[in-house]
């Protein structure tokens, strides 16, 4: 079968661009393919835009079935690997593939949505689920459960323009994350293609092999077609608080404190950033405020204040029921107890839906100036509460002093929260903190301040390496075994044998650079 279709997309110029229903037709494919410049330009760049590839072809399948057909005549071929790719939204790389079969899951995306429930002790109703797509993007999922049910996934990402199947590949982590855990441990079920072309409904007691090696896997072990996806009541509204600190230990330890509270005890969302010292328009004091109405006054920093400042990023959800003084005595208990400087506290109050779509304006503004479609030369950590001060004291006090032209996130999560089947590596030590660097470079900078960007992440990486600093990349992105071997450290052995356990050939995600292609 591949015999036919490699000599077809690679000797047939005058067919490049043009959709091959003779391919189609010879694979059995309900969908379409689609190669030359049209597959180049839907699927040879990502986010990151620092990577340009030439697929064979994009395959834009109707369901399952047409993914394993394209697993299994990659199998049959020589050398063709397959990357399912969502929204494109990798920085990296990871969801490309030079040469190969790239799955546009986006395809798939209202393949499935249904609401259930899972059944509860007594034979009642238990906890409620939607059954998603893997190709679905997170924000069609919010707006339709919370219009159709006032229902809600419970763990986000703060971005909801990915992919379901994309983001439970990785782990999925917002503010929500220390109490719910990441959105890899907000599923209960999965249907996925294996790298052997097998179509396998998963669970933690069905194949529950496969569904934890999937769940944070890297998209190594499978494609995830379908995810039942736990739901709550969607809140009305939301109070959105920001409170700035000058000392990063009183930061810590006021955002560990709210961590760590139990479920009903602190806000439902927890997470903080670093700043400028500086009136930058970009990194500095502007971007805190929440309101145009509100006024950020450096003359009421202290003295003391360094380079950076820190900012705890909080909400709490409500009903429209709720009467002002009930949310605003909930807000204060929790708030009074923190150590933020005075005079430095922002909130506003919006709608639910608005606050999860929060990052949706910063998207728009970013389209029409430009920088959404520069390069994106961004860095993702885990790093251990043991050596998260000095982190701070090298990496946000010194190497990026200045700001990254984008947020610099630091919040802590919980490890109790995260289940060690599966795929996901993380630091030791129940809290540990995430760290992001999320460069965006202006529209008139040149190749070689990107260059600089990514030298200065490789430093990072390289002095956390040298300094015995306990992390882990978050989205990782290697190019050699040694250093796959170093993140995965004791669960190396354990990520090998599911490989040859799901994808025996190496089929599967190239891009990530883990596996290379058994021949």
């Amino acid at each position: 079968m591949i015999a036919y279709i490699e000599p077809y997309f690679l000797d047939n110029d005058a067919d490049a661009g043009k959709h091959t229903d003779g391919v189609s037709d010879s694979l059995n494919l309900q969908g379409e393919i689609l190669c030359g410049d049209d597959a180049a330009d839907i699927a040879g760049k990502d986010f990151g835009g620092m990577n340009s590839v030439k697929p064979l072809a994009v395959v834009r399948p109707v369901g399952s079935e047409d993914i394993a057909r394209v697993v299994k005549a990659a199998l049959s071929s020589d050398k063709l690997t397959v990357a399912a790719r969502g929204n494109g939204h990798s920085i990296n790389g990871q969801a490309m593939t030079e040469g190969g079969l790239v799955v546009d899951m986006r395809s798939t995306a209202e393949n499935h949505f249904e609401v259930g429930f899972l059944s509860g002790g007594g034979g009642g109703r238990g906890t409620a689920f939607v059954d998603v797509s893997g190709g679905a993007l997170w924000e069609n999922v919010l707006k339709r459960c919370v219009s159709e049910y006032g229902l809600a996934p419970r763990s986000w990402t703060d971005y909801l323009g990915l992919t379901v199947g994309g983001t439970l590949s990785n782990a999925g982590v917002s503010g929500q994350a220390f109490r719910y855990g990441p959105q890899t441990e907000n599923v209960t079920e999965l249907d996925v293609v294996t790298g052997k072309g097998d179509v396998v409904t998963c669970s933690e007691m069905e194949n529950s092999e496969l569904f934890f090696s999937v769940l944070g896997g890297l998209g190594q072990f499978g494609i995830i077609t379908r995810a039942r996806v736990l739901l709550q009541p969607a809140p009305d509204m939301v109070r959105w608080i920001r409170v700035v600190y000058a000392e990063f230990d009183e930061f810590t330890r006021d955002a560990e404190w709210l961590v760590s509270q139990k479920d009903e005890s602190s806000f439902d969302y927890v997470e903080g950033f670093v700043f400028v010292n500086g009136d930058d328009p970009v990194n500095g004091w502007p971007t805190v405020p929440l309101h145009p109405d509100h006024d950020f006054d450096p003359a009421r920093l202290p003295q003391s204040s360094g380079s950076v400042l820190y900012c705890l990023e909080l909400a709490l959800h409500y009903r429209n029921s709720d009467s002002n003084s009930t949310v605003d005595k909930r807000v204060e208990r929790l708030i009074g107890r923190l150590r933020y400087e005075e005079g430095f506290r922002f909130e506003v109050d919006l709608p639910y839906v608005d606050f999860l779509l929060r990052v949706k304006r910063s998207e728009e503004i970013a389209k029409v100036t430009g920088t959404w479609e520069t390069p994106h030369p961004w860095l993702n950590l885990f790093v251990s509460k043991r050596d998260i001060g000095d982190f701070d004291r090298t990496v946000f006090k010194e190497l990026v002093k200045n700001g990254v032209g984008g947020p610099m996130l630091i919040y802590p999560l919980l490890r109790s929260r995260w289940d060690d089947r599966s795929s996901v590596v993380l630091p030791e030590g129940e809290i540990f903190y995430i760290v992001a660097l999320l460069r965006f470079v202006p529209t008139c900078a040149k190749a070689s301040s990107v260059e600089k960007m990514v030298a200065q992440n490789q430093e990072i990486v390289h002095w956390c390496v040298k300094n015995g600093i306990d992390f882990k990349l978050y989205l990782p992105h290697y190019k050699s075994r040694e250093e796959w071997i170093r993140h995965f450290g004791n669960q190396w052995s354990r990520f090998v044998d599911r490989k040859a356990m799901f994808d025996p050939m190496a089929i599967l995600s190239p891009g990530q650079k883990i596996f290379s292609r058994a021949l």
